[in-house]
């Protein structure tokens, strides 16, 4: 019977002589010590708590759009009543209707939902970030970080926005569009380049949104250079999940089970990877040589001296025993040099 090989002592042998692979563990090192998936389930549940606000947001907006476009509530009324079956169709037509009356109060109402939601969400995200770069900042007062959470969840709107917006660029359609206007639709080989191209510019948002996020919304700012890095891997992840997460939602969405739980099952995994993904991609960052150099060393902590007091609790039982037997002894020789010498 041959022995099990020592996995132990061979990825110790393929760390040394592959650097890539040293940092990759390294990284899941850091990841799991700073308890990197109870952060992401913690972002996975105010991402989904803020969903319901959101969706009434979106309900007060069409609200507002719908009651000054009458024919449109009627075309989509009379396309739930014939898409969906039963009841059903007719509790979805007067959740609208109800929400159209409402919209006002469901806007104030989810707009307050979305905007707890948000800043416990983007308070767990920074909280997390700077976990992973294992960063020392000052707890300030309940108002002032608030705020500092509120300034950064606008700012990470606005890079989502910009992202999304070169996402769109990058869309087949808008090029397909301007290859047309230019008379270069018919060339050889301009699909490919053209998907090529889409690709390429949707990681390049994609990675410029990720270096913002890892790089500016911990608690303390850290280097862009590091978090380039780390975003890099992120934002080629992303895009690798980002197309099987659509293979999956068109898998199962195919039956009936799936078109009621596919989405909901799907968002949570969406969020729950990602969010892993994100911090991990920080751990990767932050233990590349450049931002281990730079870490925060904590100081040791102070030697205490301790004085030792020893106290002599005289001889014991045994002690006693043999002085007396040598003090007897001693008194005997005595006695007897004296009796000589009378």
């Amino acid at each position: 019977m041959s022995a099990m090989p020592d996995f132990k002592a061979i990825l110790e042998d393929r760390r040394k002589r592959w650097p890539w692979l040293d940092h990759t563990v390294v990284a899941a090192q850091r990841y799991q010590g700073q308890k990197g998936d109870y952060y992401a389930a913690g972002m996975t549940y105010f991402s989904v708590l803020a969903l319901f606000p959101l969706l009434m947001v979106a309900f007060a907006i069409a609200g507002f759009v719908l009651v000054n476009q009458p024919e449109w509530l009627a075309e989509i009324q009379s396309q739930i009543a014939e898409n969906v079956p039963g009841s059903f169709g007719e509790t979805i037509n007067s959740l609208i209707q109800t929400a159209i009356e409402s919209r006002t109060s469901v806007g104030i109402i989810g707009l307050l939902g979305a905007l707890y939601a948000g800043l416990g969400w983007i308070a767990n995200l920074r909280e997390a970030l700077t976990a992973m770069w294992e960063s020392q900042h000052e707890q300030g007062g309940f108002l002032a970080t608030k705020a500092k959470d509120f300034a950064a969840l606008l700012g990470l709107g606005t890079a989502l926005v910009l992202s999304l917006a070169l996402s769109a660029l990058a869309g087949g359609g808008l090029m397909r569009s301007i290859l047309e206007w230019a008379n270069l639709d018919s060339v050889p080989g301009v699909g490919v380049a053209l998907r090529v191209f889409s690709i390429l510019l949707a990681l390049a948002g994609t990675w410029a949104l990720f270096t913002w996020v890892i790089s500016r919304l911990p608690r303390e700012p850290v280097s862009w250079h590091s978090a380039a890095k780390g975003a890099l891997l992120a934002a080629v992840g992303f895009e690798i999940f980002k197309q099987l997460g659509a293979i999956y939602l068109a898998s199962v969405t195919s039956g009936p089970a799936g078109v009621v739980f596919g989405p909901i099952i799907g968002l949570l995994v969406f969020v729950f990877t990602t969010s892993r993904l994100v911090l991990f991609s920080t751990a990767f960052a932050a233990t590349t040589r450049e931002s281990l150099a730079e870490a925060h060393v904590p100081a040791p902590e102070p030697a205490v001296i301790n004085t030792r007091v020893e106290v002599s609790e005289g001889p014991g039982v045994t002690g006693g025993l043999a002085l007396v037997g040598a003090g007897a002894l001693a008194a005997l020789g005595v006695a007897g040099l004296r009796n000589r010498r009378r």
